[in-house]
């Protein structure tokens, strides 16, 4: 069971400022944010810093700049977090240097300070320890809320806890809390649900999770790789021809456990506009291609929901973003909103289903890390979790 130092077993916070990597990789356009739920995630952490005397040094990266791109600045998120907090955030113009040193020593109790993006400096990528250096100037104790980021070992994610004293935040520890249970002490029946596109992405979390799980239920892209060792013809489906013989290994050592679509949505062409129809899954015609999930697969894999204690769902049933072809993830969403089961979903498409379908506060645990939650359920150590003491 991982038990790390919180921000609340700090003995004081009162009059120190509090270096905190949070996750504000935000969706923007032309400085519009369209989705702030990685903003909203943060705010319990920031107001207890806040609430026990500390001024706060934020820090996030935004995209994958090449160097300096105003186009992927920082400055609308502390706009929108000054809304959200109802107080002024101040902005830094950079996240290293003197002038950026001299903001965050001026910082008051109760006041708040974001950094410019970290990749704008190739060294927090890199790791770089001078640069973790740097950046450890601006605090006095270190606080890990990013947890859509643990699994990089990134300056500020990694280097920057081995320079100050360091603990996680409310985020990261719900985040642990959830993912921890399910590998060390699961609520029986588990029920893993696996989909998106390619089933190498998965391949380590099925390896891992099979002898804890009920039941594994695959659907997406994915699903095609798997029957097609089971000898399906598949028309123009993706097929990941060089996983075939893993897949073939796992459906021979676990026939029981994994479950597979026994119909499936498929088109003439991959376009939203294209005809369809459903079929089973040994039907598919040459120049057709399967798409999504049929409706007895849906039953099916929702019967299995009705009786699981814990559910972990990751990756969409089919392709999600054509509303032809999302009707079986939304109809898993429903499912898996009406269970009584402890929820735990990860993963962009999954989450948008639930969101898109108003389902999110029937959800027990939406993980803000798809990569990250996909790292841990497959037992690797998180280098951003590893990095933080224990309690």
């Amino acid at each position: 069971m991982l038990n790390k130092r919180t921000i609340r077993d700090f003995d004081s916070l009162n009059g120190k400022r509090v270096l905190m990597r949070v996750d504000f990789n935000v969706p923007l356009q032309d400085g519009v944010i369209s989705d702030d739920t990685r903003i909203r995630a943060a705010l319990p952490t920031i107001k207890f810093a806040l609430e026990q005397g500390a001024a706060v040094v934020l820090m996030s990266h935004l995209g994958r700049p090449k160097g300096k791109d105003p186009s992927q600045s920082l400055r609308p998120v502390a706009q929108r977090l000054s809304a959200l907090l109802g107080r002024p955030v101040r902005f830094a113009e950079d996240c290293v240097g003197p002038e950026v040193e001299a903001q965050a020593r001026s910082l008051q109790p109760g006041e708040v300070m974001l950094l410019e993006n970290l990749r704008f400096h190739k060294e927090e990528e890199k790791n770089d320890p001078e640069f973790a250096k740097q950046l450890a100037a601006l605090g006095d104790v270190y606080v890990n809320d990013a947890f859509g980021s643990a699994h990089r070992a990134h300056a500020s994610v990694e280097a920057v806890a081995h320079f100050l004293p360091a603990a996680a935040g409310f985020l990261m520890e719900k985040e642990i809390k959830f993912l921890d249970k399910v590998l060390s002490d699961p609520e029986r029946p588990l029920v893993v649900l696996l989909g998106g596109a390619k089933i190498s992405d998965k391949l380590p979390v099925i390896n891992n999770l099979m002898n804890l799980a009920d039941k594994i239920m695959i659907g997406g892209g994915m699903a095609n790789t798997f029957l097609k060792a089971e000898g399906y013809e598949l028309g123009d489906s993706l097929v990941e021809d060089n996983a075939i013989e893993q897949a073939r290994e796992l459906l021979l050592c676990c026939s029981g456990k994994l479950m597979l679509p026994v119909d499936v949505v498929v088109a003439d062409a991959f376009s939203n506009d294209a005809n369809s129809q459903t079929v089973t899954v040994g039907q598919i015609k040459p120049g057709w291609r399967a798409l999504d999930i049929g409706p007895h697969t849906v039953e099916k894999y929702r019967n299995q929901l009705q009786n699981a204690r814990m559910i972990v769902w990751n990756g969409p049933m089919g392709v999600f973003e054509f509303p032809k072809f999302a009707v079986g993830t939304r109809e898993i969403a429903k499912a898996i909103a009406e269970s009584s089961a402890i929820s735990i979903i990860g993963g962009g498409d999954s989450v948008a289903a639930i969101e898109q379908a108003g389902l999110a506060d029937r959800i027990t645990h939406i993980s803000t890390g798809g990569g990250a939650s996909l790292e841990f359920l497959e037992g690797k150590t998180l280098p951003g979790i590893a990095a933080l003491p224990d309690k």
